[in-house]
């Protein structure tokens, strides 16, 4: 049985213009100490995936479908109460923007041992003793000192780390990782990142690590979902998605990325603009920027299909795979 299985979830928006449906059937599954690397354009349903499995959904959004199982239990169906109690102790999520996830008159070792003290029987003392202990553990130099210290005292991979301490704080199952280098320079995203590859062996969690850069998928996942549109249009191994990307979008990703050794002057950019999530076209939703589109792909929202092993995509038309 797979650690966590998502089956078909969906998620809408109320807006003036209409619903939008921001995560619209996406299905996956997650094995023990597996990376899924969730890639797309921005406002393509990434975050909201992961807002939906942590049942953290703003309103007035809310989940309209589907099942959310974490070691067979559905977690749609638990009351708010049995979710706090899963949240941060068996799934934690690493959030986007660390300024605005860290409470600002709160010192950062206090949050952090508030997360041990919430999920472990342990006393206030011991919970700032293990918190301690965690920021040196994410490479905060003199932590005992820099717990003292409040999120505007820190840098912005410090203050990354200190969300990360936070996640791993009582040792999840499956650890969400939204954009975690978003904002850093180089050097600290390599840095960070080596962190999250280190984390992940020694505790043996699970990850999905949601990211618009192809490059950082290639090195730290096991497996890829390309999201377009708030649905998985392509799902594969890293290792074949890279060397035998099938659908038109995916295939477009990786045209636009820079590579070293090569002379192209511009970079190959996706041509159209994303489609409104309140007026997605009929059958595939990205067959109006597509480059080999056909009437057919207008016909019906296409299914993911197995067209080799373990890779799945959503064109049912052999006309729109390139092999």
């Amino acid at each position: 049985m797979a650690l966590l299985e998502v089956r078909d979830l969906r998620m809408e928006f109320p807006t003036d213009a209409g619903e939008a449906r921001a995560v619209d059937g996406v299905s996956f599954t997650l094995d023990r100490g597996q990376v899924l690397g969730l890639v797309g354009e921005s406002g393509c349903g990434k975050s909201m995936t992961a807002l939906c499995l942590m049942r953290l959904v703003p309103p007035p959004g809310r989940i309209t479908g589907g099942q959310v199982l974490f070691q067979g239990r559905d977690l749609l169906t638990l009351s708010e109460r049995e979710m706090r109690a899963l949240r941060g102790s068996q799934m934690a999520m690493i959030f986007q923007e660390p300024m605005t996830a860290l409470n600002p008159v709160l010192t950062v070792g206090s949050q952090v041992a508030e997360a041990v003290f919430l999920h472990r029987r342990v006393s206030r003392r011991e919970a700032w003793q293990r918190a301690v202990g965690l920021l040196g553990e994410v490479g905060i130099p003199d932590a005992a000192r820099r717990a003292a210290d409040y999120p505007h005292q820190l840098s912005g991979g410090m203050r990354q780390r200190v969300m990360i301490a936070m996640a791993i704080a009582c040792e999840p199952l499956v650890l969400l990782a939204d954009e975690p280098t978003t904002a850093l320079d180089v050097t600290i995203q390599a840095e960070i990142l080596a962190l999250l590859g280190t984390l992940r062996e020694r505790h043996g969690m699970a990850v999905v690590l949601i990211t618009h850069d192809l490059g950082v998928v290639a090195e730290q996942a096991d497996r890829v979902a390309i999201m377009y549109a708030g649905r998985i249009v392509e799902h594969a191994g890293v290792d074949d998605l890279f060397a035998r990307p099938r659908h038109p979008y995916t295939q477009a990703l990786l045209r636009s990325m820079p590579a070293l050794g090569t002379h192209r002057e511009r970079l190959e950019a996706i041509p159209g603009q994303v489609p409104s999530l309140t007026h997605l076209p009929s059958g595939c939703a990205f067959r109006d920027r597509c480059p080999i589109h056909i009437d057919a792909c207008a016909a019906a929202v296409p299914p993911l299909e197995e067209k080799a092993p373990s890779h799945l995509l959503t064109p049912h038309l052999a006309a729109c795979i390139r092999a």
